[in-house]
């Protein structure tokens, strides 16, 4: 269908196209309803944080964790039914994992997007408005009785041709953007860069006498540990640096993978805000620490290259902010601060690479809903406790990935994605496509929760005293 000033009023219009988004409109493909929906992407083709794609990295979430099988396990759009398609189903029954190869992750994403008509790429959006029903039904082709609308302008990226497209609802995954402090940029990108662009500038870092990597999370891992399998054949120096305390692992107990559910999303939900902003901030362990097969394969490599007294001419160090960046002969000055110990000391290195983490900005084509749109006390989204974003309209705006402040760590997880999506399909359509799952976990998150599972607990602990066998307590 073609776009234009004349377009027909679509059900839904998405904005960016990463997992959360085509996993929507994977599930909107298997409803009985014809909804007419497009996913809108700025770039030409869909590739998946195609600078970390490395050989060797897999997926953080079980393969179960596709687009669609936790929400519909019959979906033809499943990571098994691809496998079934793509005449490697017998292969991965073999491979006896969990976690799946990064790489296929991507080609499975790909081979979902080119199996539905929704997507749209060369479409940047830069601007989103709501037309009122009596000022835009002419214009969208529809009776005096038809609702107002959101009018999504894009524009081709390569070419600035313009679009414009008509929704009743919005789906928001935009996604996030690599994020690099202020005081760290202004350097040559081939120099100093954020982890996002590595596997593009690769062949760079293998050139240099020096390397250091900034940060402890996953993607800085998957570097230290690339570079290290690489080292003895380009022989340059590694070292690694964190502000954290350590280069501590990522929670994966299964009584901690708990926390990614949608009781405990909803449970974070109901809590005061500044509550859920403390929780927030201590919990990085829970989805941004390292994986422990990564953190053991760096140590395993680090042990084998020590045998016989060999020096692996690598350095790791913790407690460290880097304050500033400095051009110098022949690389760049590390202005390192070991906060622990309050002393400071200069770093050389010819690569800087930054795993600094990622943003997730309010994005400029939203400014003429400013307005219309419910703020907190700090400038983020008011957003409901089924992930829509709170606005004065009476067209939804579903947000991907957008509500960890207000829902938790689950938010950018992918395992929750098909869940939210379901709530989002269920409200689109009016009925239950998807199953509403509740009781998925052992644990109880709220009181209200555990009292009425346990019978001998009561709501203000007056009917029952606890008893215990235990003499010392």
């Amino acid at each position: 269908m073609t776009d234009g000033e004349d377009a027909p009023v679509r059900d839904v219009v998405g904005v960016g196209l990463g997992p959360f988004n085509l996993g929507l409109a994977a599930l909107l493909d298997g409803v009985a309803e014809d909804v007419d929906a497009v996913f809108l992407e700025r770039e030409a083709e869909f590739n998946w944080h195609e600078g970390m794609l490395l050989d060797g990295t897999t997926l953080e979430v079980p393969f179960l964790a596709d687009l669609v099988t936790l929400a519909d396990p019959t979906s033809e759009h499943s990571y098994l039914n691809y496998l079934r398609e793509t005449g490697r189903i017998y292969e991965f029954y073999f491979y006896e994992t969990f976690q799946i190869p990064r790489r296929e992750y991507n080609d499975y994403l790909r081979w979902v997007v080119e199996r539905l008509d929704a997507p749209a790429f060369r479409r940047e959006v830069v601007d989103v408005r709501w037309a009122d029903a009596d000022a835009s039904a002419a214009d969208a082709g529809a009776g005096a009785d038809a609702p107002g609308h959101y009018v999504v302008t894009a524009r081709d990226p390569e070419t600035g041709e313009r679009y414009t497209y008509r929704g009743r609802h919005l789906a928001l995954g935009i996604g996030s953007r690599p994020h690099v402090p202020e005081h760290l940029r202004g350097h040559p990108d081939s120099d100093v860069f954020h982890t996002a662009a590595y596997r593009h500038t690769r062949e760079r870092v293998l050139d240099a006498d020096s390397v250091t990597v900034v940060g402890s999370g996953q993607s800085a891992a998957e570097v230290v540990a690339d570079l290290l399998e690489r080292q003895p054949e380009h022989d340059y120096r590694l070292d690694w640096l964190t502000r954290s305390e350590g280069f501590f692992p990522m929670e994966y107990s299964k009584l901690g993978l708990q926390h990614f559910t949608p009781e405990y999303a909803q449970y974070v939900y109901d809590l005061p805000q500044s509550t859920t902003d403390d929780l927030v901030a201590n919990q990085d362990l829970l989805y941004k620490g390292v994986d422990p097969e990564t953190s053991a394969a760096i140590y395993d490599l680090l042990y084998r290259r020590s045998i016989g007294g060999a020096d692996p001419d690598v350095g790791l160090f913790a407690m460290t902010d880097v304050r500033d960046i400095a051009a110098v002969d022949g690389g760049y000055a590390l202005d390192c601060h070991q906060w622990q110990a309050e002393e400071s000391f200069v770093h050389e290195s010819e690569v800087v690479v930054l795993g600094t983490g990622y943003e997730r900005p309010v994005p400029g084509f939203l400014d003429p809903l400013e307005d219309d749109i419910a703020w907190d006390d700090r400038g983020r989204f008011e957003v409901t406790a089924d992930h829509r974003l709170d606005v004065d309209l009476p067209g939804d705006v579903f947000l991907q990935n957008a509500d960890l402040h207000t829902h938790g760590v689950g938010a950018p997880d992918l395992g929750l994605g098909a869940h939210r999506n379901a709530t989002f399909v269920n409200r689109l359509l009016g009925r239950d496509a998807y199953p509403d799952d509740v009781d998925t976990v052992f644990q109880d998150f709220s009181v209200d929760a555990f009292v009425e599972r346990a019978p001998g607990a009561s709501r203000d602990g007056s009917e029952t005293t606890a008893t215990t066998t235990d003499p010392d307590r």
